[in-house]
């Protein structure tokens, strides 16, 4: 049975990325900050689940990832790089940190992380890496110049990595979500709730079950002559 490690697992894409892997029969090294969230999840699923806390901006603590989880199942075959930030603002408003925080999360920590784990890949001439990426990236987001930029930039490196190990076994693809029903949509009035519904070709917002299912195929042999694509899960919001 292969093996997964997947970031932002305490989020609302993130558990349902578990859980998915998991019911599967699947080892998994799952990563976040919440401590609280991630105790939750080790007593949930106490076998086959590793926890192991980690601040994606911190490259020492990226490293120390690795080394445990490969103590724990020997070498990651399928890497979901699913953590990400925003910090919102308008472009001419964007204070420097709010650029550097999301460009650290989203894209630098994902580049480290796949450089890491993609060597043991290489090796045994297979895996699986899929990069969360999101609508945004090719709307542009109003107010989301760091994330949009993050985004688009891991959409690019998929692309390039992809082409490069193409031969050994490896795809690298990216799932891009759409409006999806996670603790992000509670802050959002219901009148702006509704008219977000309307944009959307389906009249309905996604769930983190769209996107761990599509995650799931991409992680599957059923994906094996996909790579380098981006794969949209919004509903027809953008064609």
């Amino acid at each position: 049975m292969r093996n997964a490690l997947i970031t932002g697992a305490t989020g609302g894409i993130g558990s349902s990325l578990i859980q998915k892997f998991h019911e599967n029969g699947y080892t998994i090294c799952a990563t976040g900050t919440n401590n609280e969230k991630l105790i939750a999840l080790q007593e949930k699923y106490q076998e086959r689940l590793k926890i192991i806390r980690c601040d994606l901006s911190d490259s020492t603590q990226i490293r120390e990832l690795v080394d445990k989880s490969n103590k724990f199942y020997g070498s990651t075959n399928i890497l979901v790089n699913n953590a990400g930030i925003t910090k919102d603002n308008l472009f001419i408003k964007m204070k420097d940190d709010q650029w550097d925080e999301v460009i650290s999360i989203n894209l630098n920590a994902n580049f480290l992380l796949t450089k890491l784990i993609i060597k043991d890949m290489i090796k045994a001439r297979w895996g699986r890496i899929i990069n969360i990426s999101s609508d945004a990236a090719r709307i542009g987001n109003s107010g989301q110049a760091n994330y949009v930029a993050s985004k688009s930039a891991v959409e690019g490196m998929s692309k390039t990595i992809a082409n490069e190990v193409a031969t050994r076994g490896i795809t690298v693809n990216c799932v891009a979500p759409g409006f999806i029903n996670t603790e992000i949509l509670d802050s959002v009035d219901e009148k702006r709730l509704n008219a977000m519904k309307e944009k959307i070709p389906m009249a309905r917002v996604g769930n983190a079950n769209d996107v761990a299912s599509a995650v799931f195929f991409l992680s599957s042999e059923e994906s094996s002559y996909i790579t380098g694509q981006v794969l949209h899960v919004n509903g027809g919001l953008t064609m």
